[in-house]
């Protein structure tokens, strides 16, 4: 799976909510200053060809739709962050957490609880 850029994981973050959506659809959902519509329409066709969307035709246009699921982009992106900023060790990911005290102990107990249910 390709890694996105800002600007196309923006559009794919916007049709995981809406589901699937025309281009005036994904257009509507962006905080001004928006992008142009050629831009956005650009990035769409982008998304498509490496894969991450597809669409289906009504009238003469487009609705969109994620193929690839949240939950799955997540984990791709996560484990290729921990490769290449944290040596593929998740335990330096949450040292690095705890070090610079961006990780409360509250925060900490919760995740060894989930990970104590995975057992």
């Amino acid at each position: 799976m390709r890694q996105l850029t800002k600007a196309e994981e923006q559009i794919i973050q916007i049709l995981w909510e809406l589901k699937q959506g025309t281009v005036n659809e994904v257009l509507e959902r962006f905080n001004e200053p928006k992008p142009a519509y050629n831009t956005v329409s650009t990035i769409i066709r982008i998304l498509e060809t490496k894969g991450y969307i597809g669409h289906k035709t009504k009238g003469r246009g487009y609705i969109y739709f994620p193929l690839v699921e949240k939950n799955e982009y997540a984990k791709q992106s996560l484990s290729k962050m921990i490769t290449n900023y944290f040596d593929g060790s998740f335990k330096n990911l949450v040292s690095f957490f705890v070090k610079n005290n961006e990780i409360d102990i509250k925060d900490f107990e919760e995740i060894l609880k989930e990970i104590n249910r995975k057992k």
